[in-house]
């Protein structure tokens, strides 16, 4: 490879940057890459954190001594997450996608790529300072938002299951009753998560919290702890959930199917104890 000015190698260092999120990558990866002194990468380090810094988006840590190296994490401004929310909270509020019960129909956003690497974002900036080091979700469509999150984190992911899988070797298993009064069974295999580890819990939705304070239970059988717990969306009603702490991107005010009607709006952080 000829040997590269500064323009070129920063943008090439952002995109592999960009490819290895949250990853602790040493000096050395550079500078072989490059074929530049360890004080130039250095430099060119410096002027991409205080890039970042002066957007407001992405993380960037250094980390000094020979294990050392540098970590990103792609991060939203607020300005990109305030304008996120906001659109999605319009898509949202189409009186189209209303469904019997009360529920809003948001498959097609929590499975588009667009939308979910966004709200993973979003998603892994509220916990980034928790030091989770796994995702849990459960089956099926907290997956595709728990993954990106898990990416954006540079983290592994783990699916809890309905039932459980031969393919899945021994598991915890534990048996809960939904808001509707069913009785569901939850399993999580015990190789995949490793005792002590601390776990941050994602879901797509979340109405009373049954599902989400299954996880978190199931966490606590398999002698790990709880980072935090995310949900894209959580309804108002009702105001006291399960699960005593969460966090909630957006909040579904109130679904009238006479009306015709829908009210989605940007949520609080965190939920009050």
């Amino acid at each position: 490879m000829d040997r590269m000015n500064r323009s070129q190698r920063l943008v090439l260092i952002m995109k592999l940057l960009s490819e290895r999120p949250g990853e602790l990558l040493p000096l050395s990866f550079f500078t072989e890459r490059f074929g530049a002194a360890k004080s130039t990468i250095s430099e060119d380090l410096a002027l991409v954190k205080e890039a970042l810094e002066a957007d407001g988006s992405g993380r960037l840590r250094t980390h000094a001594g020979a294990a050392g190296g540098v970590q990103y994490w792609p991060l939203p401004s607020r300005e990109e997450e305030h304008a996120t929310l906001e659109e999605l909270c319009r898509l949202l509020n189409d009186p189209g996608r209303i469904l019997p019960g009360g529920f809003v129909y948001m498959t097609d956003l929590i499975t588009h790529p667009h939308w979910s690497a966004r709200i993973g974002a979003i998603m892994a900036a509220r916990f980034i300072d928790a030091e989770p080091d796994v995702v849990l979700t459960v089956e099926t469509k907290g997956i595709p938002l728990a993954l990106m999150v898990a990416r954006a984190l540079g983290l592994p992911m783990v699916v809890a299951r309905r039932e459980g899988r031969v393919t899945e070797g021994p598991s915890v298993t534990l048996h809960y009753i939904s808001g509707s009064r069913r009785i569901h069974t939850m399993t999580v295999g015990l190789r995949a998560l490793q005792r002590g580890s601390r776990v941050l819990v994602v879901d797509d939705f979340m109405k009373a919290g049954a599902t989400a304070r299954a996880m978190v239970d199931v966490v606590g059988e398999m002698g790990c702890s709880v980072a935090g717990v995310g949900v894209f969306v959580a309804t108002a009603v009702p105001e006291k959930k399960q699960v005593e702490r969460y966090v909630s991107l957006l909040t579904l005010e109130q679904v009238d199917e006479v009306a015709r009607t829908v009210r989605v709006v940007p949520a609080d952080r965190m939920t009050k104890e």
